[in-house]
């Protein structure tokens, strides 16, 4: 590559233009890159929704659920199947492994579920998920003076927004529906013989139009239609009902049995702040800039002041924002001190400006390829950034260091030759490194699962900003090297520190036994720090909004519901560290998109300064003192609301199995008691706690037989009197409204039912006489996981040793005395961790042997590389202690940082190790001779380049702030373990050479004593 620095030399002008269409190429792609919190990264999971009106979470599961699962688990590759069934809704959840093609497996899905024999009222949809599906905001919305907000919103600000390019979804909770609705009396319609579906099918019929063929003229063909419209309130009442049941009954106009009239229906309620609104959510697509979708959202609102106000309950765009300017601040800071430390040594001012120059150079041109590779600007390529400032700098350092040292001690002065023959003096030692550290990242690719995906972001940044900081190193430099150091005095006589060392060399060359064994105790002893450390995926962090979750009985109304919640709000409202809430009462479930008029659920922002773990203990027992009042049975769940980040891991999952439900749920309200008892877990859930009373009307074949009536018969019969029958949208005097007929009196009790007609072929029947109704509890819903029924019981642990508390707490579960037919499997995040670890350790054993064969290729000697590599065995000492000293676990993000200073850490060791093989290949030294002439020279270039990356990162390991924990650990690990492996590598390096080359070194002592 020495060519490139003779190019560069000879064509200054060109280059520097090249430079300067580079920086603009990244200045542009900078701004270009789209703004976002986390990767873009879709998960290999599919959702099946099968939606089944009117069916028990029984029917659900038998019907539809089971139907599907039998279907799709013979699916290759599919890991895991789960599945819930609630009333009327089964949801199907199917995981992948990463690198599926999703596409194609959506297309087997949907193929095989249409061969599928399900009911013909179901239906069912497959959804993807990915980050990009978690709102990324939730807004509050009023209407301004006397503005109608719903028609505001429908007309013209929803059509609006969803013009925005990168908007997927606009969705509005707390929407009142216009119905028209038909109340029928009860006593006429039974008179008259009629039933609510068969009044549906004659409206229906009334309102038709078909097309009816063609007419065939000479000349035109002209189309036929048959038309029957029903176009105004008064035509719809005087529609005239016949019964098919009792053909002896008269026939009756709709007006004269039923009350007609347009109502307004509220199916959930919205508030901010105690205060009724419309609640907006929005979704962006999956490769959208959540920033810029954000801003256009905004723009939009701010256009309607006039008529509605608006209050921000959640926005993902501001915590990214917060992210993004946290990390660059980190970055801009580390770049500062990365050019102090190199400022101190080489006491230069010119000198230092040339050798930062790589920073933004190098980072500019990462951005032109991650722009080129649709990767957004998220915390990690910003941290990659961050991390990269100090590494980049370092082959800048190197060139710039010698040049400047051996036009100090030329006395020819500057010239193209000079900087040409000190770049290619360092040539090999700067390009092997930099590949080494490339080639670590290499392994990430490997690692699988949502690991390798989250962290493939990071580590291609940093690979192109290293890539470029070499291309800067040998081209760039040498040119404002040439320019600026025509003057420079001349070199001093060593100083205290290069004889210093000299001397600790010459030292530790002639005990390498005290020395290799005082290392050995350093390192062994820095292990036994391991156990104090915990382990955990990510290090928790904490939150300040607060998800809160009221359930009450399954069959409570949302009316009571509804004043439950008000009760709760009206505490919320006198807690001074709530800034904000926003309330949905029965509103849809985000998780499951099934809508539950028995659930409140509440988005709290807290206050800054607010201890988060004690105010969720605060705050939940104050709400569990207002529902039990109201409802006993009720359930209460506070916690941080999840970002949609990486899994943490931070949970233990206890799973138990059994095919009689009585047993399953005694035995998963075992487990939740005992997991609430440990202190060391928070947000304990289970999935098998809730009951409702259901009628079932148990039909006697025989004596339906003797009547001619059918279940279905029945089914439609009892239906047909417990809720409304939609007859669909008409358009009534200019208004399209949906229509709804219901009895004026509901069946309250289950003599009701029992006494409830059936027209048969022998007359009216009751109920009680064909068919047993009783009441039983039923649970509200049916979950299994790889098609056995299953409870599961979650909780997220408090600290960081996930592994420890979650064997403790599995260990716990399995001494409890547990119904006998009750088998369970317990787990959770510190097995998936686990995994990951594997495999990151393997990534790092990959890395080394990948670093090795680079160094084989580069030094040409087996030798060689496995002197270089020793440096990396007192990597974990600092790495560890700090660490400790810290306080952070081992952690993703510390597994990161281990693969990181196999690069860093062995670029010192090649810098040294390369001016030792020039000094015995090209000045004929001794091998003793050799080491110390290396240690001396290499001694400031090493430490320069030590100084400036540990710099660089010191903002990034003193952090506070949210969102850049992923990088915390990792630049603490780099930090600690290269302040220990750069000292003890400047030690370990010669005495490991002279090992290596023992029987050379005995050769020519003996050839020295002889000459002397």
């Amino acid at each position: 590559m020495n060519f490139l620095t003779r190019f560069s030399l000879k064509n200054a002008v060109a280059v520097f233009i090249v430079s300067f269409l580079l920086i603009l190429a990244g200045l542009y792609s900078f701004s270009k890159l789209k703004i976002d919190l986390l990767p873009n990264i879709e998960f290999p999971q599919l959702s099946i929704e099968a939606t089944y009106p009117g069916a028990s979470p029984d029917d659900v599961n038998e019907s539809v659920t089971s139907k599907i699962e039998d279907q799709v688990k013979g699916i290759e590759g599919v890991k895991s199947v789960q599945s819930v069934s609630y009333e009327n809704v089964g949801i199907i959840n199917l995981e992948f492994p990463f690198n599926t093609d999703l596409d194609k497996v959506e297309q087997q899905i949907n193929s095989s579920i249409k061969e599928l024999d399900l009911p013909e009222s179901s239906n069912v949809d497959v959804n993807r998920f990915s980050f990009g599906s978690f709102p990324i905001f939730n807004i509050s919305l009023f209407a301004k003076d006397d503005a109608n907000l719903e028609k505001v919103l429908n007309d013209e600000v929803i059509p609006e927004l969803n013009k925005i390019q990168g908007i997927n979804s606009v969705s509005v909770g707390g929407v009142k529906e216009d119905l028209l609705q038909i109340t029928v009396d009860k006593e006429k319609a039974a008179q008259a013989g009629l039933t609510l579906d068969e009044m549906k099918e004659q409206i229906n019929q009334k309102a038709v139009s078909f097309p009816a063929g063609t007419l065939n003229g000479k000349e035109l063909q002209i189309p036929v239609r048959v038309e029957e419209k029903v176009a105004t309130i008064d035509a719809l009442k005087k529609i005239q009902l016949k019964s098919t049941m009792n053909p002896e009954a008269k026939p009756v106009k709709l007006g004269d049995i039923a009350k007609v009239e347009a109502v307004t229906e509220q199916g959930e309620y919205t508030r901010y702040d105690g205060k009724d609104a419309l609640s907006m959510a929005i979704t962006k697509k999956q490769d959208a800039n959540t920033v810029e979708v954000a801003s256009e959202t905004m723009k939009i609102l701010k256009k309607y002041d006039d008529q509605l106000d608006y209050a921000i309950g959640f926005d993902s765009a501001d915590g990214i924002e917060k992210s993004v300017e946290t990390l660059v601040r980190e970055g801009l800071l580390g770049a500062l001190f990365a050019s102090l430390a190199v400022l101190i040594f080489l006491r230069n001012f010119r000198a230092t400006i040339i050798a930062i120059i790589s920073i933004p150079l190098s980072l500019l041109v990462s951005a032109i390829f991650l722009n080129q590779l649709d990767i957004s600007l998220n915390i990690m390529t910003l941290g990659g950034m961050a991390v990269a400032v100090g590494r980049v700098v370092d082959d800048s350092i190197v060139v710039i260091e010698n040049i400047f040292r051996r036009v100090r001690r030329s006395e020819e002065g500057m010239s193209n030759e000079l900087v040409e023959s000190s770049t290619k003096e360092i040539l090999k030692a700067i390009t092997s490194s930099t590949i080494t550290t490339v080639v670590v990242f290499l392994p990430i690719g490997f690692v699988g699962g949502i690991t390798g995906e989250f962290f493939l972001p990071f580590a291609l940044t940093v690979v192109f900003s290293l890539l470029a900081s070499l291309l800067v190193a040998i081209t760039i430099v040498p040119i404002l090297a040439k320019f600026a150091f025509k003057k420079v005095p001349a070199e001093e006589k060593e100083g205290k520190l290069q004889r210093g060392y000299a001397k600790a060399i010459a030292w530790s060359l002639n005990h390498k036994i005290k020395i290799l064994i005082l290392s050995l105790i350093l390192l062994f002893g820095s292990f036994a720090l391991v156990p104090s450390l915990g382990f955990t995926f990510i290090p928790n962090e904490e939150q300040k909004m607060l998800q809160a979750n009221v359930q009450l009985p399954a069959s409570t109304s949302l009316e009571k519901t509804n004043d439950v919640s008000l009760k709760i709000e009206k505490m919320f409202a006198d807690q001074n560290e709530i800034s904000d809430v926003t309330t949905e009462v029965g509103s849809r479930d985000f998780s499951t998109g099934v809508k539950r008029p028995n659930q409140v659920g509440y988005f709290l922002n807290v206050k800054e300064g607010v201890n988060v773990d004690t105010f969720i203990d605060k705050v939940q027992k104050k709400m569990e003192s207002i529902t039990k009042e109201e409802s006993p049975k009720a359930t209460v769940n506070v916690q941080e609301a999840s970002t949609g980040g990486p899994p943490t891991n931070n949970n233990v999952t206890v799973d138990l199995y059994s095919s009689n439900l009585d047993d399953l749920e005694k035995a998963a309200k075992q487990v939740e008691n005992h997991l609430n008892k440990d202190k060391r877990l928070k947000y304990v859930t289970n999935n098998f706690s809730d009951k409702q009373k259901q009628l079932v009307v148990e039909v006697d074949p025989d004596k339906a037989a003797e009547y001619g009536v059918s279940g279905f018969q029945l089914l439609g019969t009892i239906s047909d009197q417990t809720k409304p029958v939609s007859v669909g949208d008409l358009k009534l005097d200019n208004t399209k409204r949906a229509v709804q007929l219901s009895y004026d009196k509901d069946l309250s009790s289950a003599k009701e039912i029992k006494d409830l007609q059936v027209f048969t072929e022998r007359g009216p029947v009751l109920v009680k006489d064909i068919a047993d109704v009783r009441t039983i509890d039923t649970f509200t819903s049916i979950q299994k996981l790889d098609g056995k029924v299953f409870a599961r019981v979650e909780a997220d642990i408090k600290g960081d040793d996930v592994q420890a508390v979650t064997k403790d707490v599995v260990d716990g579960v399995k001494k409890l005395d547990l119904p006998k037919d009750v088998s369970l499997d317990g787990g959770g995040g510190s097995d998936e961790t686990v995994e990951v670890f594997q495999s990151l350790g393997l990534a790092i054993l990959t890395a080394i042997g990948l670093v090795y064969l680079t160094m084989l290729v580069t030094f040409g000697k087996a030798r060689i590389p496995f002197i270089i590599l020793s440096s990396l065995i007192f990597v974990p000492i600092g790495s560890l202690v700090g660490l400790v000293l810290a306080k952070e676990p081992l952690s993703v993000s510390v597994m990161i940082g281990f693969l990181m200073l196999i690069g860093i850490v062995t670029t010192n060791a090649i810098v040294l190790v390369d001016r030792i093989t020039q000094n015995r290949e090209q000045k004929g030294m001794t091998i003793r001779q050799s080491l110390i002439e290396a240690g001396k020279t290499r001694l400031r270039p090493i430490l320069m380049t030590a100084f400036a990356t540990i710099a660089a990162l010191i903002p990034l390991a003193l952090t506070t702030s949210s969102g850049t924990l992923i990088s915390k650990g990792l630049a603490i690990t780099v930090i600690g373990g290269l302040a220990s492996s750069t000292l003890l590598t400047l030690i370990i390096i010669p005495v490991v050479y002279e090992l290596f080359f023992a029987k050379q070194v005995k050769r020519e002592k003996q050839l020295e004593k002889e000459t002397t």
